[in-house]
C-alpha cells in the first residue's frame, strides 16, 4: 500500500505513464535503466542522437533525484491512477490534484528502491565521460537509495545479486 504526503514537494519532470497524467516511478526507473545501458553499449553508434539520449536520461534522472531527496522516503507515484487514467489532456492544462505517494522505512518498497538505485547508477555511467560532476552526483544518490532495502531483509550488492541478510549474519 502506498501512502501520500501531507506537505508540498516539487515533482516536476520525469515521464508520464501510458499517455495520461500519472507518473509511476517503477516503470520509469526501468526505462531509465535501459536508456542508461543503451548509451553505455551503443553510444558510440548513436552519432548525433547521443545528445538526445543523454538529455532524455537527464530528464528522468533529475526526477529521481527529487524522488529520493527526502531522507528515507522514495516517491513511488505522482497522481491518482484512477482519475488520471481517465484524464487525457496536456499536462499544462490538467487541474487534477498532484498527490504524491511514497515508500519509506515504515512502509518499505524494496523493489522500487532497488530499481531507482539501478536507474541512477546506469545513468551515472552514461554521463561518466560527458559530465563527470553529474555522474558522481547520481552515483552518490544511487548508493544512498538502497538503505531502504534493509527494512525488507534484502541486500543489493554491486554485482546486482540479491542475498538474504540473514545469510550474511546481519
Amino acid at each position: 500500500m502506498l501512502y501520500y504526503w501531507k506537505f508540498q514537494i516539487n515533482m516536476a519532470g520525469g515521464y508520464y505513464d501510458a499517455g495520461d497524467n500519472v507518473k509511476f516511478s517503477f516503470p520509469m526507473a526501468f526505462t531509465m535503466s535501459m536508456l542508461g545501458w543503451s548509451v553505455l553499449e551503443f553510444g558510440d553508434l548513436m552519432g548525433s542522437e547521443l545528445q538526445n539520449a543523454l538529455e532524455a536520461i537527464r530528464w528522468g534522472s533529475d526526477y529521481f533525484l527529487k524522488a529520493t531527496k527526502q531522507p528515507n522516503i522514495v516517491v513511488a507515484q505522482v497522481g491518482n491512477p484512477i482519475a488520471d487514467h481517465g484524464c487525457w489532456e496536456r499536462p499544462e492544462d490538467m487541474d487534477t490534484p498532484r498527490t504524491s505517494y511514497f515508500v519509506s522505512q515504515k512502509r518499505p518498497g524494496s523493489e522500487l528502491s532497488a530499481e531507482i538505485a539501478a536507474a541512477l547508477a546506469a545513468s551515472s555511467m552514461a554521463f561518466r565521460k560527458t559530465d563527470p560532476h553529474y555522474s558522481n552526483l547520481l552515483l552518490i544518490k544511487a548508493m544512498q537509495v538502497p538503505t531502504l532495502l534493509i527494512i525488507s531483509n534484502v541486500l543489493l550488492l554491486a554485482n546486482n545479486v540479491y542475498l538474504p541478510m540473514l545469510c550474511l549474519g546481519i
